[in-house]
């Protein structure tokens, strides 16, 4: 191999190109990014950023001791492999790249609302900087999303002296990602924060001057924040032959079925031993450290990245953690008052821990994350008891 591309100029782009020289790579590297910018961190744009803490979340590099090409404001269209040998074109905004080796870290990007009216997403950093500029006190600003970034832009826009409504079309904040009831136990923080909540409300449109919703109902807004999800960022792989699962489909190594082509980050749909199904991308703990799991692949060797998933989101004033896959779970323990300065939700698939979110517990997330990773069997008693430590859970330890 003697010419590869990242394709992507996020954090998993930069620390795949940098696994790549740290493994023994020494052949050509150029990194292909969409944006202006360079390599930036993306949790702080709805955290520190929009709060006003930071204006730069810029990621050290060394472009030079790294020999890396670098194209920044250069979108790709396309993916052309060649069928006879490793390898092929890829297709940019201003002419074609030969490559011989690939890395697919394109990210993802934000779904918009129906409607003409003018909609904020925060996915980058001129996003940011623009929903910033907007956040005046006073303003009629209405998130439409009660997920994790709709509860980070609420804070932040609460803060700034907003008056802000958030829409929520489910019945609970986070119950895509948490379940209803779990996710039922965040509510009052809203109501704390004097943000207004409303959950079982769709929108149907965004218009000049606020939304239409589902109802047919009016809602006027001075800014509208889409905080609804997002897709991964594959359109560039369409007629390419690479296989395609809510995102890049990849093996436990990260590669697709052309060995000379894998994906990481958010664009990648990771094979789960752990789990027995597809994982898609999305948190900024699989950008850091599959990228060196990627690399590998990527030079022949097989490694796996098969971790316990892991997110965090601060809101409200808290710092809420999450770790594992709480879909397997047969059993919920609730371990604390959530009314209290801290609290943890554990779920349990039969005597295994598959999933824990603490709420400013850091030491119950770490714990907490070991044993579902270990699959140790668990006492639900002991869990249950918030003045014990996780650990002393294991059925193993007694």
């Amino acid at each position: 191999m003697e010419n590869v591309i990242v394709v992507g100029g996020g954090l998993a782009g930069l620390r795949t190109a940098q696994a790549l020289r740290e493994q023994g790579y020494r052949g050509a590297l150029s990194l292909v990014g969409a944006e202006p910018h360079g390599p930036y961190d993306r949790p702080p744009l709805s955290k520190e950023v929009l709060s006003g803490e930071s204006d730069d979340t810029a990621l050290p590099a060394d472009w030079t001791a790294l020999d890396c090409r670098v194209h920044l404001g250069r979108r790709v269209g396309s993916l052309r492999l060649d069928p006879d040998r490793p390898g092929g074109v890829l297709g940019t905004a201003t002419g074609e790249l030969p490559f011989d080796g690939l890395v697919a870290a394109t990210g993802a990007a934000p779904v918009r609302l129906p409607g003409e009216g003018p909609q904020h997403v925060v996915r980058t950093l001129d996003d940011a900087l623009a929903l910033r500029a907007a956040l005046r006190p006073g303003a009629r600003v209405v998130v439409v999303g009660a997920g994790w970034i709709g509860a980070e832009v609420a804070t932040a826009a609460a803060a700034k002296g907003c008056a802000v409504t958030v829409l929520e079309a489910a019945p609970a904040p986070l119950a895509d990602a948490l379940g209803p009831e779990v996710g039922a136990l965040t509510a009052r923080w809203y109501a704390e924060a004097g943000v207004e909540l409303h959950c079982g409300v769709a929108v149907r449109s965004v218009d000049h001057g606020g939304l239409t919703l589902g109802d047919g109902g009016q809602l006027a807004a001075d800014v509208v924040v889409t905080g609804v999800g997002a897709r991964p960022e594959t359109g560039w792989l369409a007629g390419s032959g690479l296989a395609l699962d809510r995102g890049v489909a990849v093996d436990a190594s990260l590669r697709t079925a052309r060995p000379e082509v894998v994906a990481v980050g958010d664009c990648a749909a990771r094979w789960s031993h752990r789990y027995g199904r597809r994982l898609p991308g999305g948190h900024w703990d699989d950008a850091v450290k599959a990228a060196e799991v990627a690399a590998a692949a990527l030079l022949g060797r097989d490694e796996v990245y098969d971790p316990v998933p892991y997110f965090w989101s601060d809101q409200f004033g808290r710092t809420v953690q999450y770790a594992g896959d709480r879909t397997v779970a047969d059993r919920v323990v609730l371990r604390g008052a959530p009314d209290g300065p801290g609290w943890t939700v554990l779920w349990l698939d039969g005597d295994r821990l598959a999933a824990v979110l603490a709420v400013d517990r850091p030491r119950d997330l770490l714990q907490g994350r070991r044993l579902a990773a270990a699959g140790t069997p668990v006492d639900p008693d002991l869990l249950a008891d918030p003045d014990r430590p996780l650990r002393a859970a294991a059925l193993a330890a007694h």
